[in-house]
């Protein structure tokens, strides 16, 4: 988890709104390990109860609910106090989502959703709501900023797309292992955990999880090796995240005479 992550996270409540006892408890507990405080609601009457006791920074609110469904509670809470809201639903059609969207809901997951999907979207959120900016870049990241660079004998052009290794043969990567490749290149020898490579190579909008940035950084790790003499250019920081390992410089090709 990344600092500004972590501090957003000690001071964020949210309300978890589910008829399910089990999974309110599953939810909760999950979501307090990655450091947010939580209270649990069974009904919309109770959400509403403690939505007048206490303030919230986002809901996680059922859709299936017996008595009041969560879309009924979604429509008594529009205003302009009112928190964040992501709505889980088993229901998981477009027209479900397209409804529960403009009904004034920020984010709209089927269940069963991977947990660590829905900690994701509510970062996401979160980010959105408070406005936060990105953070400036740091001036050795400025230096990286150009579309011609290089490391450990392999080039890479940003623009072009182009990626070619030590022995100057081109290794072709899919869109998403550019991305990925773009992001480590540019931010070297730094911890980048799952929920920044996400940010930095998909965008906040994302819907992607880091199970996917697994398996990306599995196949770039598997290619860049490959071309240099099995040697991992990415590394492993458990419990943190990924660190590109070579030094990156930038270059000026050489122009033909």
């Amino acid at each position: 988890m990344n600092a500004t992550a972590t501090c957003m996270d000690l001071t964020t409540r949210i309300l978890i709104v589910d008829d399910d006892e089990g999974i309110r408890g599953l939810v909760s507990s999950f979501l307090q390990k990655h450091g947010f405080q939580t209270e649990t609601a069974g009904t919309a009457a109770e959400m509403r109860t403690r939505l007048g006791a206490a303030k919230y920074d986002l809901i996680v609110l059922d859709v299936m609910m017996p008595g009041e469904d969560g879309l009924s509670a979604l429509r008594k809470l529009q205003g302009e106090d009112s928190p964040p809201v992501i709505m889980l639903s088993a229901v998981g059609t477009d027209i479900d989502r397209i409804v529960g969207l403009e009904m004034g809901a920020e984010d709209y997951l089927a269940k069963p959703c991977n947990p660590r999907e829905l900690l994701a979207r509510i970062r996401t959120v979160l980010r959105r709501a408070s406005g936060a900016p990105r953070a400036a870049p740091r001036a050795a990241d400025a230096a990286l900023a150009g579309t011609m660079l290089q490391f450990a004998g392999w080039k890479v052009d940003l623009v072009a797309r182009l990626l070619t290794d030590p022995r100057d043969h081109i290794v072709h990567l899919s869109d998403g292992e550019f991305r990925l490749l773009r992001v480590f290149v540019q931010r070297p020898r730094r911890v980048l955990s799952r929920d920044q490579l996400l940010d930095m190579a998909r965008g906040p909008e994302s819907e992607h999880y880091d199970r996917a940035i697994d398996v990306q950084i599995s196949r770039l790790r598997r290619k860049l090796s490959a071309g240099h003499d099995g040697q991992d250019l990415i590394r492993t920081v458990r419990n943190e995240g990924y660190m590109f390992v070579p030094a990156v410089s930038a270059f000026a090709p050489v122009e033909a005479r």
